[in-house]
């Protein structure tokens, strides 16, 4: 069995989809610590004034929240932000070829108030493999897996909790993980190549990097084919 155990993210880009498309389990990892630099909150979209940041505003800040886990981060609700970024969306990909296709889902998708961040972007990011095809995929937490350790201790413990004897991981994770603890528990490891075509885009140059949306409204449908090779 195929896994995959991935930080969650605020409309990740297609290398995120391309890993949840290969594996036959996928974990959203939410009870690691909270980087407040990362992409659990934000992402990227291009716009014709360039690249822009969507975010969502979260209560983070203090030595109390220092420690906390990204499946305990709560959302700031007090401002409409969400209305903002389908604003945002909206001018940015009115013009794109299947905007009436995507825009919909998006504007359902984002109207759904959850309390945690991880709450909403776990629910939003299944959402959007299953719309782009990717069915009979599990999906599960790994703060309702209750294991301990650190770095690849707690990977090696979440894998053999659920079955699995393939993981297959980003290429950064290299520069810690143990490939001798995944041997000596005959877990095969696969490290992700991230090759992918380019797609048409609204604003050139080409950005690659972007959020999975940009190459939703852009070839719709075929969207799937640019993710899997």
């Amino acid at each position: 069995m195929k896994c995959v155990i991935l930080q969650p993210s605020y409309i990740p880009w297609r290398g995120y989809f391309h890993q949840i498309a290969l594996a036959d389990i996928f974990i959203f990892y939410d009870d690691v610590q909270y980087d407040k630099r990362g992409w659990r909150n934000r992402n990227l979209i291009k716009t014709s004034s360039g690249l822009k940041w969507l975010t969502i505003p979260v209560h983070s800040k203090g030595a109390q929240t220092e420690n906390i886990p990204i499946g305990q981060i709560p959302i700031v609700w007090e401002k409409p932000w969400n209305e903002e970024h389908l604003r945002t969306i909206y001018h940015a990909y009115k013009n794109a070829p299947y905007f009436e296709y995507f825009y919909d889902f998006l504007q359902n998708s984002l109207s759904n108030k959850t309390e945690y961040l991880a709450d909403f972007t776990c629910e939003l990011t299944q959402s959007i493999a299953e719309f782009l095809g990717m069915t009979g995929k599990m999906f599960l937490r790994s703060s309702s897996l209750k294991t301990s350790g650190s770095k690849t201790e707690k990977l090696i413990e979440i894998l053999k909790l659920v079955g699995a004897d393939h993981y297959i991981s980003g290429p950064s994770a290299q520069s810690y993980i143990d490939n001798r603890l995944f041997e000596n528990e005959n877990i095969s490891l696969e490290y992700m190549k991230y090759d992918y075509r380019e797609y048409p885009q609204l604003y050139p140059p080409f950005e690659g990097g972007v959020s999975i949306i940009d190459l939703i409204f852009m070839t719709g449908p075929d969207a799937i084919n640019y993710i899997i090779k």
